[in-house]
């Protein structure tokens, strides 16, 4: 844990003390750190947090949660509603409004800290064993930290859809996202890729391409559809060893080969797959990396490379929601232009509507554009 920083404090008797700072959002460590403990009041806690006072708890871990509850409200009162942005004049403006209240509300939640000791132990009264959850996220840890309840929330959640898995029909079994891998719960993109005509140059030992694998779900549906070799990829060190350990435990691994790599592996292939992430906006953590795409760039870089990857007479499937033109991040026109500039032409369009819950929930402050999205799959050919 040597490469993070160190965050300070005193005890009640003055006693300075330290300890390391882990972060997986990305967060600064706080310049000022106070103690909490069952008796501190959510008003006090919560105008700390909001002036950037980070407070440690020492007490009972089920009180610890009870604050972090307390100090939720409190954000959601003043803002009317969970992340409801001001009323804003277009769709554009309502999606930033919406992200900067994300990030306001994870910034304050996030100043509630709790301390651990080496090997991820909780020193907190009634506190679960968070050791493996911890162990799945951080790796290792070899001396004490400090990392807010709000992420060891997150972490136990993640561990336990990992070890539950998630449930794909299309592979009449589940799919086990790691820690910071975007989990297939979007489940109309996966049904796509199990219904889309495969393409008829893909036959015999033909490779398929799956470029950005992530948990693996696109390429092991590929290989249940009896597709002989694909190669999937990822640059991420956690969407690797989760794919691989999907594919694995699915028992495709004489089909599907995982290498590191950022977009294709070298070669041509009857059919290349991509899921990018489908908003064009900046991430605010590491971990949103899986569904914001900063100026487009992994998909830019997918219709630009994909005809020189293409064997004679395979397919491109981009696999994309419309959200981002429902949200005037993007225009149809500019994808399409995308496509035609990557020498490409488009053979047939599979669309599917949402299923998740936020698309008919007329409370969500971007339900317009959630209950227009469309998700589909481009089939492209060279030109």
């Amino acid at each position: 844990m040597q490469d993070h920083p160190q965050i300070v404090w005193q005890d009640e008797a003055g006693t300075p003390h330290s300890a390391r700072w882990r972060s997986e959002s990305g967060s600064p460590p706080p310049r000022r750190v106070v103690l909490a403990d069952d008796q501190t009041p959510a008003d006090q806690a919560y105008r700390l947090a909001c002036e950037g006072t980070a407070l440690l708890y020492r007490g009972d871990f089920h009180n610890a949660k009870l604050l972090l509850q307390a100090m939720a409200r409190r954000i959601d009162r003043k803002s009317g509603r969970p992340g409801k942005p001001a009323p804003a004049k277009s769709t554009t403006e309502r999606f930033h409004l919406h992200r900067q209240a994300q990030a306001q509300r994870a910034r304050v939640l996030g100043m509630l800290l709790l301390p651990f000791e080496a090997g991820h132990g909780l020193p907190l009264r009634r506190a679960p064993d968070v050791r493996q959850a911890c162990l799945e996220a951080y790796g290792a840890a070899d001396e004490a930290y400090v990392a807010s309840l709000r992420e060891l929330l997150g972490l136990i959640g993640a561990h336990e859809w990992r070890k539950k898995g998630v449930p794909v029909p299309a592979l009449d079994a589940a799919i086990h996202p790691h820690y910071g891998v975007f989990s297939p719960v979007r489940g109309e993109y996966v049904d796509l890729v199990a219904r889309a005509p495969l393409p008829a140059a893909l036959s015999g030992d033909a490779a398929a391409f799956d470029v950005g694998t992530g948990t693996g779900v696109i390429a092991a549906v590929l290989a249940r559809r009896g597709v002989a070799h694909i190669v999937a990829t990822d640059q991420d060190p956690r969407a690797l060893a989760c794919a691989n350990e999907n594919i694995a435990r699915l028992g495709y691994a004489r089909q599907v080969e995982v290498v590191q790599a950022d977009m294709f592996p070298e070669g041509r292939a009857a059919l290349v797959v991509c899921n990018p992430p489908w908003v064009p906006a900046r991430p605010s953590s590491p971990i949103e990396y899986a569904v914001y795409d900063p100026d487009s760039r992994m998909l830019r870089a997918f219709l630009g490379g994909l005809a020189a990857h293409l064997a004679p007479g395979g397919e491109g499937w981009l696999i994309l929601s419309d959200l981002a033109e429902h949200l005037g991040l993007r225009s149809r026109e500019e994808l399409l232009a995308a496509i035609k500039a990557g020498g490409l032409q488009v053979i047939e369009r599979l669309d599917a509507r949402p299923r998740h819950g936020k698309a008919s929930d007329a409370d969500d402050p971007l339900h317009a554009a959630r209950a227009a999205e469309v998700t589909s799959l481009w089939r492209l050919a060279a030109r």
